[in-house]
């Protein structure tokens, strides 16, 4: 199931920019797009049934959760980022813009990613919570506190090795200094 959530989400995701662009079918292409957190609400739910049943807590359990918390969080983002770059390729769009390293608009982006990854751990939390409170038992759900505890060393390190880093490397801060 997690490989097919996985190819799952790019075929959506080329599907929908597909259908946008090159088939001018909006309405489908956006019909498209919102099947990609829906394919992760599916692993979560087989996974929970998984449990169910008594099977041992896997990788797969764990990452179901994570693969929620982050389509959910992350999705709109990626869409946006295909979409640019889609719309540039086929549509005659604008040239995708990076922010450059060291700037304000750089920082604003990488806080506004940050952001994201803490919703994604407290939707990946929540989603495994309510499994270890319905469905798991014993050993299942120590495992499963243990991928809640993940997804947050996940959120601190992307806060220190993102946006502090950045701030804290900038010319600007290092002027100032």
């Amino acid at each position: 199931m997690i490989v097919i959530s996985e190819v799952g989400l790019w075929v959506l995701l080329a599907a929908g920019m597909i259908a946008r662009y090159l088939l001018r079918l909006r309405s489908v292409g956006a019909a498209l797009l919102w099947g990609i957190p829906l394919l992760d609400v599916a692993l979560i739910v087989a996974a929970a049934v998984d449990l169910h049943r008594g099977a041992q807590p896997g990788l797969i359990h764990g990452l179901a959760g994570v693969y929620l918390g982050v389509s959910v969080a992350f999705g709109p983002a990626i869409v946006r980022w295909a979409d640019v770059r889609f719309a540039h390729r086929f549509a005659g769009g604008p040239a995708p813009v990076k922010p450059a390293k060291g700037t304000p608009e750089k920082v604003a982006a990488l806080w506004k990613e940050w952001n994201r990854a803490v919703l994604a751990a407290a939707i990946a939390s929540a989603a495994l919570g309510l499994i270890i409170v319905t469905v798991a038992e014993g050993e299942q759900a120590t495992s499963l506190w243990w991928w809640v505890g993940r997804s947050w060393t996940v959120v601190g390190l992307w806060l220190v090795f993102g946006p502090l880093w950045e701030e804290m490397s900038s010319p600007r801060k290092a002027k100032q200094s």
